[in-house]
């Protein structure tokens, strides 16, 4: 079975001259090697472990990597690496457990996200989760629907696919395009692919309703310059 490994250190004190805290690793490593898991990649994150997933870029750029190449367990070398307070715990594996995502524990060996479903309070609160990411869905797709129905109405069709520039949605996607793929000083310019992979993250959509590709955003930027 494949998997990502997932670190997280919370300052650069932890931080070794090599690199990220091996313990970590080694320690996930060693496990995925008993079990015979396979380490498909791993993201290594520096962020206090009081923060939520909106605050964690790795652990986004993670989710969006399971969701497009179906990928879907997680190993971390324990609970408190994934976040050190309890509430932020909870809120990420029941952001996992809604997306159909496995997290498993490399000091215990347990299936975290399945001893939460176990839990009937905490299995509501994963369905609900889900319910309202449907509903969110549904909402803009009714939205889009009646959008075209009153274009209809005023100017008897409809046109295809518009360019970013004509909505304030594309002009929105557009610019967060465009800031990505500046190149920050000292560090490399993000790839397409990375863009693509953070865009889906912030759930925004490309002009045909699916998901960003590098191919995408190459396009967009060839276009729009």
């Amino acid at each position: 079975m494949k998997v990502y490994a997932y670190s997280r250190v919370s300052g650069k004190a932890q931080i070794l001259g090599t690199g990220f805290d091996r313990r970590q690793l080694d320690s996930i490593a060693a496990f995925c090697n008993k079990a015979g898991y396979t380490i498909e990649g791993v993201f290594e994150e520096q962020v206090s472990g009081t923060k939520g997933e909106d605050e964690r870029d790795q652990f986004k750029a993670m989710v969006a990597a399971i969701l497009k190449n179906g990928v879907n367990t997680i190993v971390v070398e324990s609970l408190d690496r994934l976040a050190r307070e309890y509430r932020i715990q909870e809120q990420l594996l029941i952001y996992l457990a809604s997306k159909g995502i496995t997290l498993i524990t490399a000091n215990t060996g347990e299936n975290v996200t399945d001893a939460i479903s176990q839990d009937p309070m905490r299995k509501a609160m994963i369905q609900i989760q889900g319910i309202f990411a449907e509903l969110d869905k549904s909402l803009l797709v009714r939205k889009l629907r009646l959008s075209r129905e009153r274009i209809r109405q005023e100017q008897g069709k409809c046109e295809g696919r518009k360019s970013y520039r004509d909505t304030t949605e594309g002009r929105i996607i557009l610019n967060e395009i465009k800031k990505l793929r500046r190149k920050p000083i000292g560090k490399k310019r993000m790839t397409y692919e990375e863009i693509a992979e953070k865009l889906n993250v912030f759930g925004y959509k490309a002009t045909n309703g699916e998901p960003f590709t590098g191919n995408t955003v190459s396009g967009i930027l060839f276009r729009n310059r």
